[in-house]
């Protein structure tokens, strides 16, 4: 039974609005809330996002092996066909070719840092001069490196005269970081069209000829295992990949909904107690 001179807190009455204690934490409950879930939401769509984009990389790969196998069954083209612009030229890639020229062995680039088999080397890339006058660029194969002097251009046949060769026309390799070792020597980072027209006086074509491995040239030094053009991953993978991003994405909404909703509820019957059970315990002692 309380006094006046009682230190004890008076209960709230009925209609009462709560302590402001309570509104704060009340309050910051639902900011907490709201902040989760924009951050939730946000790892969401970005690993969604992620996922689009291996979806859209394997499509792509598709519709490019599509377009090589449909190339592939064409008629090999002859060395007069050659594309003499870029855009006819792209409409040519992938497209076999049987081409008849003579080496051009004073301007043989040595496209270094490329690597077969996990271990690195060259590509070895030469002009042919056509019988009409002009020249292409033709990717003959890759060749180790000496591990003792890895910017030694290592010895290549080059066979004298009329040579026939058989390949797929491709785009000129790709540009990559330049580390210091640009045009001026036959080792070199990258082989740009302009460049070499420019230093050899060729009027070179603007796609290049990849040579396949023949009975031919089976004995010349050169590896010809060429990567796939579609390059990168397989298309499963990116599948896989793609997948693998959508589960993410799930798995941070569901960890919000489980943090914020479901795990609050089941904790609730054990952490609520009511304080008439305290007030019953403390009498029951005295």
């Amino acid at each position: 039974m309380k006094n006046d001179y009682s230190t004890d807190p008076a209960a709230a009455s009925a209609g009462s609005s709560p302590p402001d204690g309570e509104r704060r934490r009340g309050a910051g409950s639902t900011r907490s809330r709201v902040v989760w879930f924009v951050v939730a939401l946000g790892c969401a769509l970005l690993t969604a996002r992620f996922g689009v984009w291996q979806l859209s990389r394997a499509h792509t790969k598709l519709a490019n092996e599509a377009m090589i196998a449909e190339r592939g069954a064409m008629p090999a083209l002859a060395a007069g066909e050659l594309a003499r612009d870029p855009a006819t030229a792209q409409q040519q890639w992938q497209r076999h070719i049987d081409v008849t020229g003579e080496w051009d062995a004073a301007h043989t680039v040595y496209l270094m840092n490329r690597t077969m088999d996990e271990r690195s080397g060259f590509y070895v890339m030469t002009p042919l001069r056509l019988p009409d006058g002009g020249a292409v660029v033709v990717q003959r194969g890759w060749i180790a490196r000496d591990d003792a002097d890895p910017m030694k251009a290592p010895p290549v046949a080059m066979p004298i005269g009329t040579v026939k060769l058989h390949g797929h026309v491709a785009p000129w390799p790709s540009h990559w970081i330049d580390i210091g070792h640009g045009a001026g020597g036959p080792v070199r980072q990258n082989i740009e069209l302009e460049a070499l027209a420019a230093e050899s006086g060729l009027a070179l074509r603007p796609e290049t000829v990849v040579e396949d491995a023949t009975a031919d040239n089976a004995h010349d030094g050169l590896r010809r295992d060429w990567p796939p053009p579609t390059g990168g991953v397989s298309v499963t993978t990116n599948y896989g990949y793609a997948v693998q991003w959508f589960a993410m994405s799930i798995a941070f909404l569901g960890l919000y909904v489980w943090l914020q909703f479901i795990r609050p509820r089941r904790l609730a019957p054990a952490d609520s107690e009511s304080p008439l059970d305290d007030r019953v315990d403390d009498n029951a002692s005295r």
